[in-house]
C-alpha cells in the first residue's frame, strides 16, 4: 500500500478529514523552507504538497506565485526541490509528499529522469496544474512505473462526462478546485463544495481532498464535513510572505509562525466530526 493509500486509510479509520499543506519549495530559503518541510508533520499535517516553482504559475493567485518568485531568486532548482524530499525522508518515512506545479520544470529536467529521481527522493505523488488527462499520458506512464501517484484535478465546471475522463487513470485522490479563478482570490463555499464532492465520489472510489479557497479555521472545518481532506496552500505562504521585505530581506520566525498556523487549521479539521 502506498503511502498516500495507508493515510486515508488511516483517516478513514480514525472517522477525521485529513489536512494537507502546501508550501513552495525554496521559500523564503531553501535552509527555512526545510525548517518548515520537517515540521509540517508534527504541526498536524497529514500529507505535504511541495510547490514546485516555475516563473509562469498561470492556476496560481499572488501569494503563490510571489512565493515562487522568492525561491526562484534564492536559487531553488529542480534538483534542490528533489534535495527537500530526499532532507524530509532522513526523519520521516511515513508522511505522503505530493509534488505540485507545471509541467515545463519537469520536461525540462526530463521526464522519465524526474519520475525515476522523484520516487527516489521518497515522493509519493504529482499534481500536475496544466496536463489534462489526454495529455498526461506523457508523465503518467513513467510516473506509474516509478510508483507515484498522479493526482488528477476537477473543477466545478467538470461535468459528468468530464469526470468520467478525470478518473480513470487517476490515482492516489482527487483534488478538487473548489472555485473557479486563481488560487487563494475567493472564499470557499461549503455548500457549494458538499454537492461537488458527492457527484464525484459517485463516480470514484478515490478520496477527494479541496482546495483553492481555504484560509481560515472556520473553512478547514466546514470543508471537513464534506470531504475527505482539506487543503491550504496560499494561507500558509503567504504567512511566509509577511517575515520577507520588499527588498528580499528576510525577518526570524517565518517558520515558526507557519507551523503556528499549521497547526490551527489541523486541530479545525481534525476536531471536525464526520
Amino acid at each position: 500500500m502506498s503511502r498516500i493509500a495507508a493515510r486515508f486509510s488511516q483517516l478513514k479509520t480514525q472517522k477525521r478529514a485529513g489536512f494537507v499543506a502546501f508550501i513552495s519549495a525554496g521559500d523564503p530559503t531553501y535552509e527555512t523552507s526545510l525548517e518548515i518541510l520537517r515540521g509540517l508533520p508534527k504541526a498536524g499535517a497529514d500529507i505535504i504538497e511541495l510547490g514546485m516553482p516555475f516563473t509562469d504559475p498561470m492556476a496560481e493567485g499572488p501569494a503563490i506565485q510571489a512565493s515562487y518568485l522568492r525561491a526562484l531568486r534564492g536559487g531553488q532548482t529542480m534538483a534542490k526541490t528533489l534535495a527537500l524530499a530526499r532532507a524530509l525522508r532522513e526523519d520521516d518515512k511515513t508522511t505522503p509528499l505530493v509534488l505540485m506545479g507545471y509541467f515545463n520544470p519537469i520536461y525540462s529536467y526530463g521526464v522519465e529522469r524526474f519520475a525515476r529521481d522523484a520516487s527516489a527522493a521518497g515522493v509519493d505523488g504529482l499534481i500536475v496544474v496544466d496536463l489534462t488527462p489526454e495529455e498526461d499520458q506523457e508523465l503518467r506512464l513513467p510516473a506509474t512505473a516509478a510508483g507515484l501517484d498522479l493526482i488528477r484535478l476537477a473543477a466545478p465546471t467538470s461535468n459528468d462526462y468530464r469526470l468520467k475522463t478525470i478518473v480513470a487513470g487517476a490515482s492516489g485522490f482527487i483534488y478538487y478546485v473548489s472555485i473557479t479563478g486563481p488560487t487563494g482570490t475567493k472564499q470557499v463555499n461549503p455548500a457549494d463544495v458538499a454537492v461537488a464532492v458527492k457527484r464525484i465520489k459517485a463516480a470514484t472510489s478515490l478520496p477527494v481532498a479541496v482546495g483553492f479557497g481555504i484560509k481560515t479555521e472556520d473553512d478547514a472545518a466546514a470543508i471537513a464535513k464534506v470531504a475527505d481532506a482539506t487543503v491550504v496552500g496560499s494561507a500558509l505562504v503567504a504567512e511566509i510572505g509577511r517575515f520577507v521585505d520588499g527588498a528580499g530581506k528576510i525577518s526570524p520566525g517565518s517558520a515558526q509562525a507557519v507551523l503556528s498556523l499549521v497547526a490551527r487549521l489541523a486541530d479545525a479539521t481534525h476536531q471536525t466530526p464526520r
